[in-house]
């Protein structure tokens, strides 16, 4: 019998008259996560069917698939033709266990002879009739077999549902770019705004030698995890060395994260215009560390004219670290390698920053050509 893969999408379905716009993202996304793999990948009513692949295949397929922001769930599951004696035959073919057993129907063509509950309740019986150590449970059955009858002529019987990332199709919600760095919060992040439809645009601030390759080389490996899901990030290296050190050297050290994180979101807007994208995503979680009250948020947010997201702002540590560990950036991210945000730290960074006093030591700095110097130094490496 030929196998398939089912997969069916999420949200998708809410979105009226725009569906097949998320349809064909999906589509277009799906293509991509299997590519390199011979296989055929195309859409049947409120389905996506993968086909035509060799069975040592299947495990990677599901394993990419699984990850496709946008797909609810997939199915392995056997084709054959529209015919109830074949599907019988099928069903019972199937049969490898004990317990209990339940069949549910789907039929999308109304053409076929028999309803859904027809379907089920005919094939139950065939079941009992030639298993008799079997018994039909219909609330909390040991086993459930599908038979999804589709408007292409084909049936699909399968019996394991396999959950998936959910979400939205990446890229159907716009470009961002995402404030990478080395540790746990941002990577989560990254990922959470990407789910929602986002393509990336990873920064990431680099200040050698105060923190070496290995430190970079982390993200990079963070930023590839992330990649897992989207299917492709630009990442752009940007050198904040000389920020830090005309702010450390030049400014009063109480407000050396203040002054630096504007010039991060600055240098991100720069960057977002360049590329096309139209917000920039943080990891701040609020109250976690001091750049994260409302009083520096608002001080950081008033440098841009774009919108900031910040998915982790109402989040506690516990949760985000739950986040990281499912998506698998955890272990990378407690790696013991040195970030930017913790060069020339101030032992007390001022926690409730005033406007005025940030503007009178942001004075003491040529704004304008240290972010031209930054912006100079970007290195873009596709991911």
């Amino acid at each position: 019998m030929e196998k398939s893969l089912i997969v069916r999408y999420s949200e998708i379905h809410l979105k009226g008259k725009n569906i097949k716009f998320f349809e064909n993202m999906l589509l277009k996304n799906l293509r991509k996560s299997v590519s390199g793999i011979e296989c055929k990948v195309s859409r049947t009513r409120g389905r996506y069917v993968v086909e035509d692949y060799n069975i040592n295949d299947e495990f990677e397929l599901i394993e990419r698939i699984k990850r496709v922001f946008g797909v609810h769930s997939l199915s392995s599951a056997y084709i054959v033709e529209s015919n109830y004696e074949v599907i019988k035959e099928t069903v019972l073919n199937m049969i490898d266990f004990n317990g209990t057993f339940k069949i549910v129907s789907n039929r999308a063509i109304k053409t076929f002879p028999m309803t859904s509950m027809e379907i089920s309740r005919e094939l139950g019986g065939d079941v009992l009739e030639k298993f008799s150590h079997l018994t039909v449970n219909v609330r909390e059955p040991d086993h459930i077999i599908n038979v999804d009858v589709r408007d292409n002529g084909k049936t699909y019987i399968f019996e394991k549902i396999i959950m998936c990332s959910g979400g939205l199709p990446t890229g159907c919600s716009g470009r961002a770019v995402t404030l990478l760095s080395g540790g746990i919060d941002s990577p989560v992040a990254s990922y959470m705004m990407a789910k929602r439809g986002l393509d990336l645009e990873a920064v990431y601030f680099h200040s050698y030698p105060y923190t070496g390759d290995l430190a970079k080389e982390k993200v990079i490996t963070l930023a590839k995890r992330i990649a897992c899901y989207t299917g492709k990030i630009s990442f752009n290296v940007v050198s904040l060395t000389k920020i830090q050190e005309e702010i450390h050297n030049k400014c009063n050290e109480e407000f050396m994260i203040t002054i630096m994180r504007r010039f991060m979101m600055k240098i991100a807007e720069r960057i977002a215009t360049n590329t096309y994208a139209d917000a920039i995503i943080t990891g701040e979680s609020l109250g976690q560390v001091a750049s994260q009250t409302i009083e520096s948020i608002n001080v950081t947010n008033e440098v841009v004219s774009m919108p900031v997201f910040r998915p982790l702002i109402g989040f506690d540590k516990l949760e985000i670290i739950k986040i990281a560990k499912d998506i698998g950036t955890f272990e990378t991210s407690i790696l013991p390698y040195e970030d930017c945000c913790t060069v020339f730290l101030p032992a007390h960074p001022v926690i409730k920053p005033k406007k005025e006093m940030v503007y009178r030591e942001e004075e003491k700095l040529d704004v304008d050509a240290l972010i031209e110097e930054a912006m100079s130094s970007i290195e873009t490496i596709k991911l």
